[in-house]
């Protein structure tokens, strides 16, 4: 297995970690106000609630990096890099938008989603420096 793909396996399994921990928090959120979910009923919630609507950038990038690492030709160190890149925008832009605004409230709340955001950066190279080894 090439480096690239490897780096992108670890990037997408600390993604999917940190994404399981935001789900979980939202699941109990909405299970506090309106009941249990029913089972198969989450997936349908986070493809279709508003609620959960903020989770679906965390959710399509996971995808596609998984589409990468999944692809016959492996992908190229520029190709890498951008994922990184994606990947450090969303969870450290700073920028106003659903995602990130839930993503701070959920970092401030929840010292689980904490340890999940540390693994993640610690794969993620400081804005000026690029993430190849």
């Amino acid at each position: 297995m090439d480096e690239g793909r490897q780096r992108l396996r670890d990037l997408s399994a600390r993604l999917l970690r940190l994404h399981k921990v935001l789900l979980d928090r939202e699941r109990r959120e909405w299970e506090a106000t309106r009941g249990p979910i029913a089972p198969g009923e989450l997936l349908r919630l986070l493809l279709n609630a508003r609620e959960f609507a903020w989770l679906r950038s965390l959710s399509a990038m996971i995808a596609r990096i998984d589409e990468a690492v999944d692809a016959d030709e492996p992908e190229s160190a520029r190709e890498v890099d951008a994922f990184f890149a994606e990947a450090r925008r969303l969870l450290r832009s700073g920028e106003i938008g659903p995602f990130e605004i839930k993503y701070r409230e959920a970092l401030q709340l929840s010292p689980e989603v904490v340890i999940a955001h540390a693994e993640v950066v610690k794969l993620l190279p400081r804005p000026s420096e690029p993430s190849t080894p």
